[in-house]
């Protein structure tokens, strides 16, 4: 089990139950998934661009991401109907808590000038989304074989109902938010 998820039992659930007064701890909220997603729009001229964004998010996740496909032709952009353009992975129980404890134990840290993740994030129903400016945080992946630096959005979806339930939920799980 991860270090992260015990952490869930013993410490979060009873502090969240305390602040808001939860009778069933099954109405307790919890991080139901994480989905990291990767935008490659250099993939439109450059094919193997993708084989890049593939690897790096592989390695960072540790599950083989879905290829994302362009649902319509834009000619403006030379984009033709479902030409890979994204990749993305969605991450659940074991691997979810060990992704999120690396990401804020390792990798935040490591962004320069770093004060926080912004409040701003949620999205009134309880998720959060947050961006990554550049892989290279991520201490799975070697600087050296990185062929191009690029972002990712990493979304949090809990089962709060309310933004300031999955604020203290997400604080509690070690997310250092910005005052």
């Amino acid at each position: 089990m991860a270090r992260l998820n015990e952490q869930y039992r013993e410490s979060v659930v009873p502090a969240l139950r305390e602040r808001f007064g939860y009778s069933n701890p099954m109405d307790v909220p919890r991080l139901e998934k994480i989905v990291v997603n990767m935008g490659v729009g250099e993939a439109v001229q450059e094919p193997k661009a993708m084989d890049g964004a593939v690897a790096d998010l592989t390695a960072i996740t540790g599950q083989k991401p879905a290829l994302r496909r362009s649902k319509t032709a834009i000619s403006n952009f030379k984009l033709r109907e479902s030409i890979p353009i994204g990749c993305m992975v969605t991450l659940r129980r074991s691997r979810m808590f060990e992704f999120l404890d690396r990401l804020v134990n390792f990798s935040l840290p490591q962004v320069r000038d770093f004060r926080g993740v912004p409040v701003k994030g949620f999205d009134g129903r309880g998720n959060y989304n947050m961006g990554v400016k550049e892989q290279l945080i991520f201490p799975e992946i070697d600087y050296d074989k990185v062929d191009q630096i690029r972002g990712m959005n990493i979304t949090f979806v809990t089962s709060a109902k309310t933004d300031e339930e999955a604020r203290e939920l997400l604080r509690l799980l070690g997310m250092p938010f910005s005052n």
